[in-house]
């Protein structure tokens, strides 16, 4: 049976189940969902659904909404969206919901070749955000040996990384790069003096970024893997081990589209466009045709690594709502994170957009690392590189050592004044 067989097959239970017990989609889906999915053509009949929706329904049916399918009483988990602005999301998951995070963990683990004899370290805090606690369930599904690294400082989880020979990292690509750089100034060489050989990172789009990949493996002498996913979606992208320059969608479990996010219509191939995702193992709290608001490019060519699913070319691109025009250029924040690392010598930095004369004008603010002795070369260097890159002249500007704020979740480096 072939993979749109089985999608559709595990859908059509879906929305039997939905339109009879659940509030939010009963109203949303025609009762006869169900028998008019005869193949997954019929999914673009049903309407979208998008995050406002979700968050009002919660807000008018508190506290969680009316996007439940079973009594209260059989949910076993509650989380929340962990994105950087508005008003979080709870997500609650089912026995076995929580069972279907753990097996799309599992994939994720296996495509990057991490297996029992592995030691995984969590560099998170563990709140209530659910891609710790699934990843970590998932570590447990490839009988791996599992390492918190809650309520530790960066110093103590260094530490605790080395002495406990962890062979694999799982954290924000920002927060990798900022234990490596503390890792550095403590004398400590992670490519050599660690058993780290596999690094997944979640939380951002960094990973996939070819010039934060290559700071990131240098600094840990190890593979780098990007994972994106979402808390209300589910853990639907891994990277596999021949790493074809972007990250499979596990298809299996997750049926994806790709539209114009204006017309709604799919792309065609070659094009970019926004991520529409429909989870097929979540019943219990599932989105249907879910508008991600991320930026792909979709490909379908077979992989190396024998499978033949979705690959989003260079990882989530970024935020449809993130992009912005300087002087008739389209800028993503991933283009501009892209340059900056190629430069080891900035410890961290910050992109301003900001209007003169009502027209948008871009600036850096660079924080080189302590020490460094020239950073108004530095200085020269990035407006150069940005303006060839991108066709624009940035304002930059140097902040002194430790200036600029550091992360261990999502980054926040991206402001609109």
């Amino acid at each position: 049976m072939s993979i749109e067989r089985r999608q559709a097959e595990k859908l059509r239970v879906m929305l039997g189940e939905l339109v009879k017990s659940n509030g939010f989609y009963r109203a949303k889906l025609p009762k006869d969902a169900a028998s008019k999915l005869i193949s997954l053509k019929a999914l673009r009949d049903l309407p979208f659904t998008i995050k406002r929706e979700l968050v009002e329904d919660q807000i008018h049916h508190p506290p969680f909404g009316t996007n439940l399918t079973y009594p209260l009483e059989r949910y076993i988990k509650i989380h929340q969206t962990s994105g950087t602005t508005g008003k979080p999301m709870y997500c609650l998951d089912t026995e076995e919901s929580w069972q279907w995070w753990a097996g799309c963990w599992k994939t994720i683990f296996e495509a990057a070749g991490v297996h029992a004899g592995d030691r995984i370290y969590f560099a998170f805090s563990f709140g209530p955000f659910i891609g710790f606690w699934s990843s970590w369930e998932g570590a447990r599904s490839v009988g791996a040996l599992a390492v918190s690294g809650g309520g530790q400082s960066t110093a103590q989880r260094l530490k605790a990384i080395v002495d406990y020979g962890a062979t694999v990292l799982i954290s924000t690509p920002t927060y990798a790069v900022h234990l490596a750089s503390e890792a550095k100034k403590a004398g400590i060489d992670l490519a050599n003096g660690s058993a780290v050989r596999v690094t997944i990172h979640a939380g951002e789009p960094g990973a996939s970024i070819p010039a934060t990949k290559k700071l990131l493996e240098e600094a840990w002498g190890a593979k780098c893997y990007d994972h994106p996913g979402a808390s209300e979606v589910g853990a639907y992208g891994f990277e596999c081990e021949p790493q074809p320059g972007g990250v499979h969608v596990n298809e299996e479990e997750f049926i994806a589209e790709v539209i114009h996010p204006e017309s709604g219509d799919p792309v065609k191939e070659g094009e970019k466009g926004e991520l529409v995702m429909t989870n097929l193992g979540r019943i219990g709290n599932p989105v249907i045709r879910y508008r991600t608001g991320d930026l792909v490019e979709p490909g379908y060519e077979p992989c190396r690594c024998g499978r033949s699913l979705m690959l989003l070319k260079g990882g989530v691109l970024g935020r449809i709502d993130d992009m912005i025009i300087v002087r008739g250029v389209n800028i993503f924040p991933s283009a501009i994170e892209s340059i900056v690392r190629e430069f080891a010598d900035i410890e961290e930095f910050r992109v301003e957009v900001f209007r003169r004369e009502a027209l948008p004008e871009l600036k850096l603010i660079l924080e080189p690392r302590a020490g460094y002795a020239s950073p108004e070369g530095l200085r020269e260097k990035v407006t150069t590189r940005v303006r060839e890159s991108i066709g624009i002249r940035p304002q930059v500007e140097l902040a002194p050592p430790g200036a600029l704020p550091r992360f261990e979740l999502k980054a926040k480096r991206f402001f609109k004044l």
